[in-house]
């Protein structure tokens, strides 16, 4: 049977396999037009001009007779075809379902049924079978009309079907679609009113009043409009909120700001022909960046782009690329993500799983499994530029966003995108005070990618046109000038201090601060209460998780959250409710008194708990922050290293050493003794594997988590972890060219292993640095034997406590230990064998291990072109995934094959990036080669000397016949 969906994703499926058997846009509009003209014949000729309006009516009508082939040859398609010369018709046929066919004729029967009970039934088959727009991605004329069209005739079913299912008794389903019907036309205010009354009917004060607020809005954004009084009154006749209208409405034409939004506009208008930027709005706080972006958001929609909003927030209580995630859970982007390709799918489901998922991904192999980033990202750009359409990406408080994300944002922008715009707002000083943001921000002026827009304070007259849109009289010029210096000319000072009772006589040392303190304390004491538990959120919040964490009454809490929002100190968001700004949140925060803070966020983070049962990844790195705050470690230091799982997972590494560092800070609360070591093993674990996917082997901070590891696996008798940590110590030792520890380290880490029969993957890591080690003390023969155990001992192993493949990195190097023993051809075949393995991976990583070692070899025996192909395809390689190590070696290796000038200047970048990473390792050997590039006798022999000084200062017996056999060479050879 075939299954053809129309309506909220485009698929053409064997209904008994769930095989695809067609997704392409074309195919699908044809199918949808037939069906929505069923039984009625279509002319070849309307179809042809339809779907191809710019081709020529001879060459449309050969594009229609393509496409009517490539549909027949659909087993099952023909039976629901009528074909003729001239039209073409679609006919229902037993063996194929259209969800568009299910709801009209399901729709129809609702209309004409005679009860509420056979209404019911097919209003609720109907409005199921409506799973949202039709054909999305797809911008044709008679598509938007037709869209149009059904979205109606659902809306008009669902104020069918809600009565009937309250008079049958089924409040589920009557709330499903008044929901449903409010996101079919969320402009309509009846159907706000018939959700809020099912909700009092129901008991749901908190939800109906949470409905009223978005329907008020909703209202206000896009009309300029209040809501009814009838709305209003739903809420409860018995028990009435205060009917008092919202605080000073923010003014709805933009004051001043002429140029800044000329360049807004310009960028806006650009996009919308296909154009791509990204503008930063930055300024100090209160000066309108916030309100500039909604701009921005205002005329993107009338140019008919999609706009997507994230805000990032202060504190610890973040997961990473959380800006990310939410413009992926924005409505607008659902049709997208219905129709992405199952391949990227994948890669969205790391960040936002789907509700059946109660857990996110488990965390990936830290460096081993760094490589999928770039695919990972890939997925996420596919989902937000898939649509098709122009798209605004808004993100607010830039400042406090995390690196991943700021990572991502840059990959977005370089893709091959159309008619995307990155707006971005931050805030001045804390952005240059970021080292990372002032870099990101640094590299991407420099690209020319970044416009930016700096907003200062309102003029007096600006200042003065502002109070006048509030409300407030016309201003002398006096006044006005006394409102300019008491304000700073900060619109937000001007707006709140209107709100807060207005701008006569605001003092001149009011400041910011005072007029805020001012409006919080204008409030009744259950919105004092509701304010201070929504501060020490953090972030924007729900109505049940106040309920749940307050100690009043929920009809309280309902009436403190009506005054915040009444008073236009708190607004409605897509995910609840947030502070109109954020020094509004900071106030209120610092009026609550130290311990009352630790009893708000205990019972917050008691409260998250609750409401996130079995899906509290969502959440982990919010709850970490709460019983941090709230006195508890123990429950602090399991969520953080759960937010630090959940980054690793998604490849987000400087975000999963934060979680990691904040849960080491809790153990000394913790109580001494073996169960704290462990957990303190089990986050430097963690923490190793990402500051070793992020920094190299060769950081320093590094090999000092890998030390402690050490000292407690010591402490605990744990041999098992005491191997692993010793070879991830050794890999850092050995990067670093510090071959005499790193070689005390194997041979420790091999003699502990000969202790533990059963345990043959340890063992095999243990031969694999011994290897190493003995390989740079001259003992080639133990090299490559010991190499060959490591291989032996675990042919089935996934990774390296480096990170590698045993078997590829082990032959890669053994390449190395042949040379040296003369044995050309066993090279040959190790170095060829490692990349062959690799291959068969499918990991660039392991597979940029194996070229760069192959290089390596076919420098050894002088193969300059097979170098050369090596080098050719890591550069590709490490451009991709952002491999530097490996990628440093190429650059020198290939300098070396290209000789001259120009060889010279990449082999002393390759080493400069070496350097820079703190990888001394081959040092003496990187020296030689650049020695051989230098034509200059003098200079080619100080080269040799820091050859030379360099090798046996580091002990490195393997670069060391490198050095000698050069400076026996009185004559300058080209290799």
């Amino acid at each position: 049977m075939l299954q053809v969906r129309l309506l909220g994703e485009r698929a053409l499926l064997d209904a008994d396999t769930g095989q695809v058997l067609a997704r392409s846009p074309r195919t699908l509009a044809l199918i949808a037009f037939l069906v929505l003209h069923a039984g009625a014949p279509q002319s070849r000729g309307r179809l042809a001009s339809t779907f191809w309006p710019d081709s020529t009516e001879q060459q449309a009508l050969t594009n229609l007779r393509r496409e009517l082939h490539q549909l027949r040859r659909i087993s099952g398609v023909d039976g629901c075809l009528a074909v003729t010369a001239a039209d073409l018709a679609w006919r229902d046929h037993p063996d194929c379902r259209v969800d568009l066919g299910t709801f009209r004729a399901e729709r129809a029967e609702a209309v004409a049924a005679a009860s509420a009970a056979e209404r019911l039934a097919h209003g609720r088959a109907a409005v199921e079978a409506y799973a949202g727009e039709l054909l999305p991605g797809v911008y044709d004329d008679w598509v938007l009309q037709a869209r149009d069209d059904l979205d109606r005739e659902c809306a008009d079913l669902c104020d069918l079907v809600v009565p009937a299912a309250v008079t049958a008794g089924d409040p589920t389903t009557a709330l499903h679609v008044a929901r449903r019907r409010v996101e079919l036309q969320p402009l309509e205010e009846t159907g706000y009113r018939t959700l809020i009354e099912l909700q009092v009917r129901l008991g749901d004060r908190a939800g109906a009043v949470s409905s009223y607020h978005r329907c008020a809005s909703v209202l206000e954004r896009e009309l300029g409009l209040q809501p009814d009084p009838a709305t209003r009154a739903a809420l409860d006749p018995k028990v009435p909120l205060p009917a008092v209208r919202r605080g000073a409405a923010p003014a709805t034409d933009l004051v001043g700001r002429r140029e800044e939004l000329a360049r807004l506009g310009e960028l806006v208008t650009a996009s919308a022909a296909g154009a791509s930027s990204m503008v930063l709005v930055r300024g100090e706080p209160g000066v309108g960046k916030s309100r500039l972006l909604a701009e921005a958001a205002r005329l993107a929609r009338d140019e008919g782009i999609t706009v997507l909003r994230a805000q990032c927030y202060d504190g610890s209580g973040r997961l990473a690329l959380a800006p990310v995630a939410s413009w992926l859970q924005e409505p607008a982007l659902r049709p997208v993500l219905d129709t992405l390709p199952a391949r990227w799918r994948v890669e969205v489901e790391r960040l936002v799983p789907p509700v059946s998922a109660r857990e996110r991904a488990d965390p990936g192999r830290g460096l081993a499994d760094a490589w999928q980033r770039h695919r990972f990202f890939q997925g996420l750009a596919q989902a937000l530029l898939g649509g098709g359409r122009p798209l605004l990406l808004l993100l607010d408080n830039l400042q406090w966003c995390d690196a991943e994300t700021l990572d991502f944002i840059a990959f977005l922008s370089g893709e091959q995108q159309h008619g995307l715009l990155v707006a971005l707002a931050g805030r001045d000083r804390d952005l240059a005070a970021s080292r990372v943001h002032a870099r990101w921000l640094q590299r991407r002026g420099a690209g020319g990618t970044l416009h930016e827009i700096t907003l200062g304070p309102f003029s007096a007259g600006e200042t003065a046109a502002l109070a006048r849109l509030l409300g407030q009289p016309e201003l002398s010029e006096e006044l006005a000038g006394d409102l300019h210096s008491a304000t700073g000319g900060f619109p937000l000072f001007v707006v709140e201090a209107a709100r807060a009772g207005g701008l006569d006589g605001v003092p001149r040392s009011a400041g910011v601060t005072s007029v805020l303190r001012t409006r919080l304390s204008q409030l009744g004491p259950h919105a004092r209460e509701v304010a201070a538990l929504a501060a020490a959120v953090g972030r924007d919040f729900d109505l049940a998780l106040l309920c749940e964490a307050s100690d009043l009454a929920a009809e309280e809490v309902v009436q403190g959250l009506d005054e915040l929002w009444r008073r236009r100190i708190v607004d409605e968001c897509r995910t609840g409710y947030d502070f109109a700004h954020d020094l509004l949140r900071d106030a209120a925060y610092d009026q609550i008194s130290p311990p009352r803070r630790w009893l708000l966020h205990r019972r917050l983070a008691q409260a998250l708990e609750l409401l996130s049962a079995g899906r509290t990844d969502e959440v982990a790195a919010q709850l970490a922050d709460q019983y941090s705050r709230a006195g508890n470690p123990q429950r602090a230091f399991e969520h953080y290293r759960r937010a630090a799982d959940l980054a690793t997972a998604v490849f987000a590494h400087a975000e999963a050493i934060r979680h990691n560092r904040a849960a080491l800070d809790l153990l000394p609360r913790l109580a001494a003794g073996a169960d704290r070591d462990r957990r303190e093993m089990q986050a430097l674990r963690s923490l190793a594997a990402s500051l070793n996917a992020l920094r190299g082997y060769a950081d320093g901070g590094l090999a000092v988590v890998w030390q402690r590891l050490v000292d407690l696996a010591e402490v605990l008798g744990e041999r098992d972890s005491l191997v692993e940590s010793l070879v991830g110590l050794w890999a850092t030792r050995f990067v670093q060219g510090r071959n005499h520890e790193s070689r005390a380290l194997a041979q420790r880490a091999l003699e502990i292993t000969a202790e533990l029969p059963d345990r043959p993957e340890l063992r095999g890591q243990a031969d694999f640095v011994f290897a190493g080690a003995a390989l740079h003390f001259g003992a080639a023969d133990a090299a490559v034997r010991h190499f060959e155990q490591a291989c032996e001992q675990a042919p089935d192993q996934v990774s390296l406590i480096i990170g590698s493949h045993p078997i590829v990195h082990a032959r890669a190097w053994s390449a190395h230990g042949y040379a040296m023993l003369g044995n050309q051809a066993g090279a040959a075949r190790c170095a060829e064998a490692a990349v062959g393995r690799a291959r068969s991976l499918g990991h660039p990583y392991d597979l940029a291990i194996a070229l760069g070692y192959g290089a390596v070899t076919w420098q050894l025996l002088d193969e300059p072109a097979r170098l050369l192909r090596a080098t050719e395809e890591l550069e590709t390689l490490s451009s991709r995934y952002r491999f530097a190590y490996y990628a440093d070696w190429g650059v020198v290796l290939s300098g070396w094959a290209t000789g001259g000038a120009a060889g010279t200047a990449r082999i002393r970048q390759g080493i400069a990036g070496l350097r820079s990473i703190g990888a001394f390792a081959r040092m003496g050997y990187w020296l030689a080669l650049l020695a051989d590039t230098v034509e200059d006798p003098e200079r080619r022999a100080a080269v040799l000397d820091a050859a030379l000084v360099t090798a046996r200062s580091q002990a490195d017996a393997w670069a060391l016949p490198q050095v000698i056999r050069r400076r026996d060479q009185p004559v300058f050879a080209t290799p």
